[in-house]
């Protein structure tokens, strides 16, 4: 073995074979050895954290706050391995400079969308853009966020309103609701593309419920239905979120919105529309929507009162008298309804 492999003066260079391997000495592989422990400690205190912290939150149903734990426990190994590995090889202050400016050259060039994409992970916990749980439209997918990483935020991708149905990707979930399908998205393209959050600040959206009637129905009597029906379903939302947006006022500048259900007229060419404007949950639109239509019908034919549709109304015909020759040379007569007459 000592002739295979050798210790060649004077800064111990390994010589295997009597071929000496270029930058391999005593010291390196001290320091690859102690690497090597120095990463096995980590990880296995990593481990231990985390099962730690597991068993401490087993009885705890925040999913946030064991999404965080385990995130942060992430985060603090990956500084220490770095700062160890960084004070392991690099114990001069000017060959750190150097290596970090070439390693930084070099990423910079080769890895600018994952850098982008930490930058991105940064930006969103910084700006506090969204959190695990929050309802976002991010990089065209709309959806509820399940896990958030350095490089890619997850989401579990849910349908599109009718009034949506058109945009890309195409869904075949008519509603807000979940496909099935878990979607991962670049953190970066917080930076190319506005990420919009449902859930975040104001838990609660307003949604409207648009009833077309005809012009001959009792519109006062429809609109005093639609207001009773929608509070009904509407209520607990609308006083909950009448103080989440008086927290909202006071923290941005934004004008006085109501949160009352209200109704809007609009004449159009073949009907009145009665537009409702409410506030519900974001989580709970379909449902509510739901029950607001299944009462609203029921109490509209109570009521006698028609939905307006488009439809052709025949108001006239007139009189049509035409005479077909038969084979024994005498004519048949028929008139303009469906009854035939033989003559």
């Amino acid at each position: 073995m000592g002739d295979w492999i050798r210790l060649v003066p004077p800064n111990d260079a390994v010589e295997v074979f009597g071929i000496r391997l270029v930058g391999v000495n005593a010291e390196n592989g001290k320091k690859l050895l102690f690497t090597i422990v120095f990463i096995c400690v980590v990880l296995a205190i990593s481990w231990l954290a985390r099962t730690i912290s597991r068993l401490m939150l087993s009885h705890v149903r925040h999913g946030r706050l064991h999404f965080w734990t385990r995130q942060s426990i992430g985060v603090f190994v990956t500084v220490l391995l770095i700062l160890g590995i960084t004070s392991i090889w690099f114990d001069d202050p000017a060959r750190l400079a150097t290596a970090l400016g070439l390693i930084t050259a070099g990423l910079a060039f080769a890895l600018q969308k994952y850098i982008s994409a930490v930058a991105g992970y940064l930006v969103i916990l910084r700006g506090q853009t969204f959190n695990v749980g929050d309802r976002i439209v991010m990089g065209g997918v709309r959806g509820d966020v399940v896990a958030l990483n350095f490089i890619q935020t997850t989401i579990m991708e849910m349908g599109q309103p009718p009034g949506v149905q058109a945009d890309d990707p195409a869904m075949w979930v008519k509603s807000r609701q979940y496909t099935g399908r878990i979607v991962a998205v670049s953190n970066s393209k917080v930076f190319d593309e506005p990420v919009f959050n449902y859930t975040r600040e104001f838990p609660y959206i307003w949604e409207e419920i648009s009833i077309p009637i005809p012009y001959s129905a009792d519109r006062a009597r429809a609109e005093e239905i639609l207001l009773s029906v929608v509070e009904k379903h509407a209520s607990a939302a609308t006083e909950i979120s009448a103080e989440a947006l008086q927290e909202l006022h006071r923290r941005y500048m934004m004008k006085e919105s109501g949160v009352r259900p209200r109704v809007y007229f609009r004449p159009t060419d073949n009907w009145v529309e009665l537009s409702v404007r409410f506030v519900t949950l974001d989580h709970a639109t379909r449902e509510v929507k739901d029950a607001i239509y299944r009462e609203l019908l029921d109490r509209f034919d109570e009521a006698g009162i028609k939905i307006a549709s488009t439809t052709f109304e025949v108001v006239g015909l007139p009189n049509v008298r035409l005479e077909l020759g038969s084979g024994d040379g005498e004519p048949q007569e028929w008139s303009a309804g469906l009854h035939r007459q033989m003559k």
